[in-house]
């Protein structure tokens, strides 16, 4: 070291700035938000908050939409989680200054609402910040008064006919629950094959020759069969499109307990594009099969193209899992990218090539529904039955759509699209 190097002064130590009013709060605030992830349902771990944090630290806190992508980055890990993830960040971090004040700020104040140009908060996310706070405690306190409740509805029935949009967490705990009791009943169709049977109304020539062979070829008496029948193939096609992704899921658990209780259960999915998910669905645990569609599927959450999906279907598919007699249900509501571009021919040929196509469609909860959609007014005249999939009720009541015997045509659905063209 040189002289003149040991005589130049050492660099003073940089003082430090003054920490603000309420430093920490930032994680704090962090934590919470978390909090309110999870007990809407997302998967929040102890590392997962780690990692907010430190993408926060990475963006910085001048920009809000750089802070919201970053929470984004790490808290939402499924296409269908981003909604409730994007309402709990514009309510939780209400306050426009935000981002300026992060540090010095309290919990922010949540105000949950909705205007009427603003959409209807999740019942989930309402429960979440509000945990204490339930319906009947809103307003000024009632008077109990003890009635004769033989003749209400109990919790479950409520429960059953209740939207699964509407719907808290633990009520679609419940519910899901109720999905993996459920059973379809499906009137059994005859087969080419038959059965032994002393009462049947065929004879059985070569059974009754065995039998005189045995007997030395003396007379004996005439064997008969019967028919047999078995429950015909099952193939739901389900839409999993942005406008269906609130009862997507709920959906997924029916079409598992389907999958579950019977066997010929064929399962696709499709939003711009057709999956098969049989496989999947096969699996004991539902939230595992759940999980693997989700990993399976690309298209989750994203646009709608029912032409595109059901031409692969017919040209795929179809001569596989339509043998038999099949039935077929078609979960969608009829909202199409394409505006209805080619469905009418390919819901025509799928209809052909089915024993009964059944348009299980949630739109239909609405009073005032109207089949205004070119989508919609390209399926009607191609199904059997039109009918609402919106609550427990609903998929329970299938069972009567399944087994009804009548005209391939739903005459009536053909008229009411007539009345409103």
């Amino acid at each position: 070291m040189t002289g003149r190097e040991e005589a130049q002064p050492a660099a003073p130590e940089p003082t430090p700035a003054p920490a603000p009013a309420h430093e920490g709060r930032l994680a704090a605030n962090l934590m919470q938000f978390a909090r309110v992830l999870r007990t809407a349902g997302l998967p929040v771990g102890p590392g997962i908050l780690l990692r907010a944090l430190q993408a926060v630290e990475a963006v910085g806190l001048g920009n809000r939409q750089d802070f919201y992508w970053a929470l984004h980055a790490v808290f939402v890990s499924r296409r269908e989680q981003h909604e409730l993830f994007d309402q709990a960040f514009h309510v939780f971090w209400r306050n426009p200054d935000i981002l300026k004040r992060m540090i010095g700020m309290m919990l922010p104040t949540v105000r949950t609402d909705a205007g009427p140009d603003r959409p209807e908060m999740s019942r989930r996310l309402a429960e979440a910040l509000h945990p204490n706070l339930r319906p009947e405690e809103e307003g000024p306190p009632k008077t109990e008064i003890e009635l004769d409740a033989s003749f209400t509805l109990s919790d479950r029935e409520r429960l059953q006919a209740k939207d699964f949009e509407k719907m808290s967490g633990e009520e679609l705990a419940e519910a899901k629950r109720m999905l993996a009791r459920m059973t379809l009943p499906v009137l059994e169709a005859p087969t080419r094959r038959h059965r032994p049977d002393p009462n049947g109304d065929r004879v059985d020539p070569r059974a009754t020759l065995r039998r005189m062979m045995r007997s030395g070829g003396d007379l004996a008496a005439l064997e008969h069969r019967r028919t047999r029948t078995r429950p015909p193939p099952l193939v739901m096609l389900c839409d999993i499109s942005g406008s269906m992704t609130r009862y997507s899921r709920m959906l997924l658990h029916f079409m598992h307990a389907v999958t579950s209780d019977r066997d010929r259960v064929h399962s696709f999915v499709f939003g711009t594009r057709l999956t098969n998910i049989t496989r999947r669905l096969r699996h004991r645990d539902v939230d595992v099969a759940v999980d693997a569609v989700s990993r399976a599927v690309e298209d989750w959450s994203g646009g709608t193209r029912i032409g595109t999906a059901l031409r692969l279907f017919n040209r795929t598919w179809a001569r596989r899992v339509l043998g038999q007699g099949a039935v077929v249900l078609l979960i969608t509501d009829g909202l199409d990218r394409d505006a209805g571009e080619g469905l009418a021919a390919e819901a025509e040929r799928l209809h052909k090539s089915c024993r009964r196509l059944i348009w299980l469609n949630p739109l239909l909860r609405w009073e005032g529904f109207a089949p205004k959609s070119s989508g919609i007014r390209a399926l009607l005249p191609h199904v059997d039955d039109f009918r609402t999939v919106h609550n427990v009720n609903s998929l329970a009541g299938l069972a009567d759509a399944l087994n009804r015997q009548g005209p391939r045509r739903h005459e009536g659905l053909r008229e009411w699209l007539r009345e409103s063209a």
